[in-house]
């Protein structure tokens, strides 16, 4: 029997790395999987601690010899179970220092791999990654959640489209300000210690946590890669290790140019990211703190205001199939968040050992995020003007 038509009579089967107690993500993925009904999770290893492990599985309500004490011995007992009763793919939640070493697991059992970002420590990681994901065949992708919103869906198709004209100048910015104190010295939060710890987060800390996203944001919707930038990463908070605020100017393949901030000493915001595109013809403006609304300024018309909703509403096939409810009901994080997921059973049941073309961000994009970090750090270091950013 084909692979699609085992996958086609039931729900896709998760199993789960990380998302243990204090885990801030972890949750957020299992509901975000679970809306559309698409996806069960039959198993996992929740914390390095197993009777941390245990408890969660136990709170999930799965089978007690399902939850493993590790990812190794969960890829290998997994593998014994029948088709259709193993789980299908594996969702990886855990710090970054932790997304290399299970993905290399699953892939090498057969598994596929569904982890959040960025895809692994660095860049170096993201290569062999790469390598193992193509030589696998097998299928990988990664939740840059804001991807999964209608109205970002919308904006890309409206550029591939010619609405715009010839992309030339891109502004995005993602300010936070949860980290304008030391957090990360109080003992109680924990997502401020790793974060901001080189060994588990990585050479970066606010463009590794959330420049990556505006970086992806800017190619998703230009539908561009970036090539060069000029980098300027400050800390500010005394006693911090890694950036926690940074500036860049930075240069699209067409040629476009742009500006990218990221700063998590922004206090009082909260997860402000906005992108502003413009072309010959007209710009595009989307922020994630109205995500239902995308303003579209056509050169010399009056401006028009999309708004995500199921009556259609002039809205792209992409946009539209990414949304759940009638016009002016917003749709939220939840449900961007399972756009992602629901599009990778969607994959998974389709799958025949080739990327189908679903509209999932993976490998690639994950190794481009990894070269942006590397060359923005490369850059903020050095007195050169401009770094390339090495694929």
């Amino acid at each position: 029997m084909s692979e699609q038509k085992r996958n086609a009579s039931r729900r896709i089967k998760m199993g789960m790395i990380g998302g243990g107690p204090g885990s801030f993500i972890g949750e957020v993925h299992r509901m975000a999987a679970r809306l559309d009904n698409q996806i069960e999770l039959v198993c996992g290893s929740f914390s390095s601690d197993y009777e941390k492990s245990r408890q969660t599985g136990e709170d999930l309500f799965l089978n007690p010899e399902r939850i493993y004490e590790n990812f190794e011995q969960m890829m290998q007992e997994e593998v014994k179970l029948p088709v259709g009763e193993r789980m299908d793919f594996v969702s990886i939640v855990t710090p970054n220092h932790l997304h290399f070493p299970p993905a290399a697991a699953a892939l090498e059992h057969g598994f596929h791999v569904m982890s959040d970002k960025p895809a692994t420590l660095d860049l170096t990681e993201a290569k062999a990654l790469r390598d193992m994901v193509k030589g696998s065949g097998l299928l990988y992708g990664l939740t840059h959640t804001y991807l999964g919103y209608p109205m970002v869906k919308q904006a890309r198709a409206m550029v591939k489209n010619g609405d715009l004209g010839e992309i030339r100048k891109i502004l995005v910015e993602y300010p936070q300000g949860w980290l304008s104190q030391l957090e990360e010295s109080t003992g109680e939060n924990k997502q401020a210690e790793w974060r901001t710890d080189p060994k588990r987060s990585g050479i970066s800390g606010a463009f590794g946590d959330i420049g990556t996203h505006a970086h992806n944001m800017a190619e998703y919707i230009s539908s561009l890669t970036m090539t060069e930038v000029c980098a300027d990463l400050n800390i500010y908070v005394k006693g911090r290790l890694l950036d926690d605020d940074g500036s860049i100017l930075f240069r699209m393949e067409n040629g476009a140019s742009g500006a990218l901030t990221a700063s998590q000493i922004c206090a009082g915001e909260e997860n402000a990211l906005k992108i502003k595109i413009y072309g010959e013809k007209g710009g595009l403006e989307w922020e994630q703190m109205k995500p239902f609304e995308l303003i579209h300024k056509p050169y010399e018309s009056a401006m028009q205001i999309y708004t995500a909703g199921i009556d259609k509403n002039n809205l792209s096939a992409e946009a539209y199939s990414a949304c759940r409810l009638p016009a002016g009901h917003p749709e939220g994080y939840l449900e961007a968040f399972a756009n992602l997921y629901t599009g990778f059973a969607e994959a998974i049941r389709a799958f025949d050992g080739q990327y189908l073309g679903h509209d999932l961000i993976g490998i690639e994009e994950g190794v481009r995020g990894m070269a942006f970090v590397d060359a923005v750090v490369k850059n903020s270091n050095s007195d050169q003007k401009w770094t390339k950013i090495e694929l």
